[in-house]
Protein backbone atom coordinates (compact mmCIF):
# COMPACT_ATOMS: atom_id res chain seq x y z
CA UNK A 1 0.00 0.00 0.00
CA UNK A 2 3.06 2.17 0.82
CA UNK A 3 4.35 1.16 -2.63
CA UNK A 4 0.85 2.18 -4.29
CA UNK A 5 0.89 5.22 -2.10
CA UNK A 6 3.85 6.73 -3.36
CA UNK A 7 3.57 6.21 -6.40
CA UNK A 8 0.52 8.55 -6.59
CA UNK A 9 1.52 10.87 -3.77
CA UNK A 10 3.37 13.14 -6.24
CA UNK A 11 3.05 16.29 -6.33
CA UNK A 12 1.37 18.29 -9.49
CA UNK A 13 1.91 21.49 -10.58
CA UNK A 14 -0.40 22.89 -13.44
CA UNK A 15 -0.16 26.49 -14.43
CA UNK A 16 -2.48 28.00 -16.53
CA UNK A 17 -1.90 31.00 -18.91
CA UNK A 18 -5.10 32.61 -18.66
CA UNK A 19 -6.04 36.32 -19.54
CA UNK A 20 -6.77 38.17 -16.28
CA UNK A 21 -10.90 38.21 -15.48
CA UNK A 22 -12.19 41.21 -15.47
CA UNK A 23 -12.54 43.54 -12.65
CA UNK A 24 -16.03 43.26 -11.10
CA UNK A 25 -15.45 46.15 -8.56
CA UNK A 26 -14.64 48.40 -11.50
CA UNK A 27 -17.59 47.12 -13.34
CA UNK A 28 -19.72 47.48 -10.47
CA UNK A 29 -18.38 51.01 -9.53
CA UNK A 30 -18.84 52.14 -13.12
CA UNK A 31 -22.60 50.66 -12.83
CA UNK A 32 -23.14 52.66 -9.41
CA UNK A 33 -22.02 55.86 -10.94
CA UNK A 34 -24.33 55.50 -13.77
CA UNK A 35 -26.93 54.85 -11.42
CA UNK A 36 -26.31 57.65 -9.35
CA UNK A 37 -26.19 59.91 -12.50
CA UNK A 38 -29.70 58.94 -13.79
CA UNK A 39 -30.79 59.16 -10.11
CA UNK A 40 -29.43 62.75 -10.25
CA UNK A 41 -30.94 63.76 -13.60
CA UNK A 42 -34.08 62.03 -12.71
CA UNK A 43 -34.65 64.10 -8.94
CA UNK A 44 -33.08 67.58 -10.73
CA UNK A 45 -36.69 66.90 -13.42
CA UNK A 46 -38.36 66.12 -10.77
CA UNK A 47 -37.47 69.71 -8.78
CA UNK A 48 -38.09 71.35 -11.81
CA UNK A 49 -41.51 69.77 -12.29
CA UNK A 50 -42.32 70.08 -8.85
CA UNK A 51 -41.37 74.00 -8.98
CA UNK A 52 -43.31 74.89 -11.90
CA UNK A 53 -46.08 72.94 -11.03
CA UNK A 54 -45.98 75.13 -7.02
CA UNK A 55 -45.78 77.91 -9.63
CA UNK A 56 -48.49 77.51 -11.33
CA UNK A 57 -50.20 76.55 -8.12
CA UNK A 58 -49.27 79.92 -6.58
CA UNK A 59 -50.64 81.72 -9.56
CA UNK A 60 -54.08 80.37 -9.53
CA UNK A 61 -54.13 80.86 -5.79
CA UNK A 62 -53.31 84.17 -6.47
CA UNK A 63 -55.56 85.01 -9.14
CA UNK A 64 -58.16 83.25 -7.13
CA UNK A 65 -57.89 85.41 -4.08
CA UNK A 66 -57.72 88.38 -6.15
CA UNK A 67 -60.62 87.66 -7.42
CA UNK A 68 -62.35 86.85 -4.48
CA UNK A 69 -61.54 90.19 -2.85
CA UNK A 70 -63.09 91.82 -5.84
CA UNK A 71 -66.41 89.90 -6.05
CA UNK A 72 -66.22 90.57 -2.48
CA UNK A 73 -65.86 94.06 -2.65
CA UNK A 74 -68.51 94.35 -5.57
CA UNK A 75 -70.69 92.41 -3.06
CA UNK A 76 -70.04 95.13 -0.08
CA UNK A 77 -70.80 97.85 -3.30
CA UNK A 78 -73.86 96.16 -4.37
CA UNK A 79 -75.09 95.69 -0.58
CA UNK A 80 -74.13 99.60 0.14
CA UNK A 81 -76.14 100.61 -2.62
CA UNK A 82 -79.05 98.34 -2.80
CA UNK A 83 -79.40 99.85 1.54
CA UNK A 84 -79.67 103.26 -0.36
CA UNK A 85 -82.11 102.29 -2.87
CA UNK A 86 -83.97 100.54 -0.35
CA UNK A 87 -83.82 104.25 1.67
CA UNK A 88 -84.69 106.13 -0.77
CA UNK A 89 -87.62 104.03 -2.34
CA UNK A 90 -88.69 104.49 1.38
CA UNK A 91 -88.06 108.11 1.34
CA UNK A 92 -90.32 108.30 -2.19
CA UNK A 93 -92.53 105.76 -0.80
CA UNK A 94 -93.18 108.52 2.33
CA UNK A 95 -93.41 111.55 0.08
CA UNK A 96 -96.31 109.75 -2.28
CA UNK A 97 -98.28 108.92 0.81
CA UNK A 98 -97.97 112.38 2.32
CA UNK A 99 -98.72 114.24 -0.88
CA UNK A 100 -101.47 111.43 -1.63
CA UNK A 101 -102.58 112.85 2.12
CA UNK A 102 -102.29 116.77 0.60
CA UNK A 103 -104.28 115.69 -2.44
CA UNK A 104 -107.29 113.94 -0.29
CA UNK A 105 -107.23 116.92 2.24
CA UNK A 106 -107.32 119.96 -0.87
CA UNK A 107 -110.12 117.69 -2.82
CA UNK A 108 -111.95 117.66 0.54
CA UNK A 109 -111.65 121.51 0.87
CA UNK A 110 -112.36 122.12 -2.80
CA UNK A 111 -115.41 120.27 -2.70
CA UNK A 112 -116.27 122.04 0.31
CA UNK A 113 -116.12 124.83 -1.42
CA UNK A 114 -117.82 123.91 -4.18
CA UNK A 115 -120.65 123.05 -2.14
CA UNK A 116 -120.86 126.41 -0.54
CA UNK A 117 -120.56 128.35 -4.13
CA UNK A 118 -123.27 126.32 -5.76
CA UNK A 119 -125.51 126.79 -2.42
CA UNK A 120 -124.75 130.56 -3.19
CA UNK A 121 -125.06 129.65 -6.85
CA UNK A 122 -128.83 127.85 -6.14
CA UNK A 123 -129.66 131.22 -3.53
CA UNK A 124 -128.70 133.74 -6.62
CA UNK A 125 -130.60 132.17 -9.19
CA UNK A 126 -133.84 131.48 -7.04
CA UNK A 127 -133.35 135.39 -5.85
CA UNK A 128 -132.84 135.77 -9.81
CA UNK A 129 -135.65 133.84 -10.72
CA UNK A 130 -138.37 135.70 -8.08
CA UNK A 131 -137.09 139.18 -9.29
CA UNK A 132 -137.39 138.06 -12.71
CA UNK A 133 -140.78 136.96 -11.92
CA UNK A 134 -141.78 140.45 -9.55
CA UNK A 135 -139.89 142.30 -12.74
CA UNK A 136 -142.42 140.27 -15.21
CA UNK A 137 -145.22 140.54 -12.64
CA UNK A 138 -144.26 144.83 -12.33
CA UNK A 139 -143.98 144.68 -16.39
CA UNK A 140 -147.44 143.14 -16.54
CA UNK A 141 -148.67 145.67 -14.50
CA UNK A 142 -147.14 148.50 -15.88
CA UNK A 143 -148.80 147.23 -19.51
CA UNK A 144 -151.76 147.54 -17.55
CA UNK A 145 -151.27 150.88 -16.34
CA UNK A 146 -150.07 151.64 -20.04
CA UNK A 147 -153.23 150.39 -21.15
CA UNK A 148 -155.70 151.81 -18.78
CA UNK A 149 -154.21 155.34 -19.83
Amino acid sequence: MRLLQSQTGGDVSVEVNAAPGPDLTKILNDLRNEYEEIIDKNRREVEQWYEVKIEEVNRQVTSSTQDIQTSSHQLTELRREMQNLEIELQAQLSTKSSLENSLAETDARYGCLLQQLQGQINSVEEELASLRCEMETQNQEYKMLLGIK
